[in-house]
């Protein structure tokens, strides 16, 4: 099983306790510290890396829009990129409608130029309305925000591979000869094998389709997607699975081809106190940043998540989500900021279990 790491960079109201001249240095840190962990180095248990560190493309806190800040997640990326040397940089998920599928391909392929190619494309439709309608894109239905991500999947993907986005006329987008150069330093291999066994490498960023949308998103990711990300509770995780796999059966892709991921909540102590200790700090927070029936959905969230536990309950976990093909976890701490020591614990006695 692989990892990735979320940075906190204020979007679920993550950074409501550092002073704004020290955000970037908070990020910065934990940036550095997975980056260190993905060479085995300097902390415990750094022989088993974070593959990737993450961040989310929105604009506006959750559970409620406040005036808690929300750093932006290509600006990042960037920063990202020219500060570490080693771990992947992905965004967990980039909204298709923010930017035109041209400037984000042009980005994200300079973004991997930057780092020496360690980019991860997440891409989604999008669904937060409350930062669509204020920064002015409207709030299209969801039939056009999921026909937007279909076809900007595919102008982007030949943008990389070719160098130019050719002539696309589709119902949301229509280019012509965009350029996209520096192409991306990766390479994906695409197409059946040759004789000599190899596939044909070219230019590309890996695509996370994200999102567990049945009739669409699902289909969209069955077409173009190496990774997807979706519900990560075993019986969701099954049924999503179960419905991608007939996608690519229904239109010729590979579904082993595919590594499903998910995203968790994590909170973990080494007994029962430490851990209710850890949810403590969750409800003290969400009641004071989003009082009321917010605050208290997002606390029940934390509290009912498949990772909350000892390292001995979240490896056996695991294991079992493992065992139905979920290989991916990108996790997310509760109060990352302040309290390392969950990070460090897991690291220790969780990903050694589970790697290999």
């Amino acid at each position: 099983m692989r990892f990735g790491l979320f940075i906190p960079q204020g979007w679920r109201m993550s950074l409501t306790d550092v002073p704004p001249e020290q955000h970037w240095e908070t990020m910065l840190s934990l940036l550095h510290y997975a980056d260190n962990a993905a060479a085995g180095e300097a902390v415990p248990g750094g022989e088993f890396a974070w593959e990737s560190v993450w961040v989310y493309d929105h604009f506006h806190t959750v559970p409620v829009p406040s005036t808690e800040a929300t750093h932006e997640a290509w600006s990042l990326m960037a920063a990202f990129a020219a500060a570490s040397q080693r771990v992947r940089l992905g965004q967990m998920c980039t909204c298709m409608a923010y930017r035109e599928p041209t400037y984000l391909a042009k980005v994200a392929s300079t973004v991997d130029a930057i780092s020496g190619g360690r980019v991860e494309m997440g891409i989604g439709a999008g669904w937060y309305e409350h930062e669509w309608r204020a920064y002015g894109y409207g709030f299209p239905t969801a039939g056009e925000r999921l026909r937007a991500l279909d076809e900007g999947v595919q102008i982007m993907a030949n943008m990389w591979r070719t160098g130019s986005s050719g002539t696309f006329t589709g119902e949301r987008y229509q280019v012509d000869g965009a350029l996209c150069y520096p192409q991306p330093l990766q390479r994906l291999a695409v197409g059946p094998s040759d004789s000599s066994g190899g596939a044909d490498l070219v230019p590309s960023i890996p695509l996370w389709i994200a999102g567990g949308g049945e009739r669409k998103t699902l289909r969209t990711a069955a077409k173009y997607a190496q990774y997807t990300n979706f519900a990560g509770d075993p019986e969701g995780f099954d049924h999503k699975s179960r419905i991608l796999e007939q996608h690519c059966a229904d239109v010729g892709t590979d579904f082993g081809a595919i590594t499903r991921s998910a995203n968790y909540n994590v909170v973990i102590g080494e007994n029962q106190a430490e851990i209710d200790d850890k949810l403590a700090w969750v409800a003290s927070h969400f009641s004071r940043y989003a009082p009321g029936e917010p605050g208290e959905r997002e606390i029940a969230n934390w509290r009912n998540g498949p990772l909350v536990g000892t390292p001995e309950q979240i490896v056996e976990t695991l294991q079992d989500l493992r065992s139905r093909g979920m290989t991916y976890a990108i996790t997310y701490f509760a109060n990352a900021v302040g309290d390392r020591e969950q990070i460090e614990l897991f690291q220790r006695q969780v990903i050694p279990e589970l790697q290999g």
